[in-house]
């Protein structure tokens, strides 16, 4: 599974970077983004579609029925439905959580953004995540889009991913280094 969304990170690129420019074009791209977010949040949370989108078994006709239904129940964009309309055409839905992926990027970076991840041990207040974003906004030059999760593993502190770039102040990463140099100096 690994190699086929290695392989499709650049055919999911070519599909986000031709709708985006689609988009662009016609002043749609926030409502493409907000479409493209609701399908991605349909991958995460249906197993039922999941399963339709990655399998190779549905037979192309019933493919394209399915997704112009969702299309039309979801009340899609023209262009998030020709989108659907034309993986599943071409036998490619199993790449559309790389198209959407690819497509939120494109629109960032349009955008001057940048996204930034924060996983932390518990809960962070609202003001506590404006103080982040606004530190992490300061340091990056761009506006930020936080994304925040919990991960109790943690015990304590903070993990920040932004691009390509990790800072790791997590009371468990402290605690793994400060054993390893005991390990060391034994």
């Amino acid at each position: 599974m690994s190699s086929a969304n290695s392989t499709g990170a650049g055919l999911a690129g070519r599909y986000a970077k031709a709708l985006f420019d689609l988009a662009a074009d016609a002043g749609a791209v926030e409502a493409v983004e907000q479409d493209l977010d609701g399908l991605g949040a349909l991958l995460a949370d249906s197993a039922d579609f999941r399963a339709f989108v990655d399998s190779p078994l549905v037979d192309t006709a019933h493919r394209c029925r399915a997704v112009a239904a969702i299309a039309e129940k979801a009340g899609l964009h023209p262009f998030s439905a020709r989108l659907l309309g034309v993986l599943a055409e071409n036998g490619r839905l199993a790449a559309l959580a790389g198209v959407i992926e690819a497509f939120r990027q494109l629109a960032r970076d349009g955008r001057g953004e940048e996204e930034a991840e924060i996983v932390s041990a518990s809960p962070l207040a609202a003001d506590q995540l404006a103080a982040l974003e606004n530190i992490l906004k300061t340091r990056s030059g761009r506006a930020v889009q936080v994304q925040s999760s919990v991960d109790p593993s943690l015990l304590g502190g903070l993990v920040v991913r932004i691009g390509s770039r990790m800072i790791d102040h997590s009371l468990k990463t402290k605690i793994d280094r400060l054993r390893h140099a005991m390990k060391e100096g034994a």
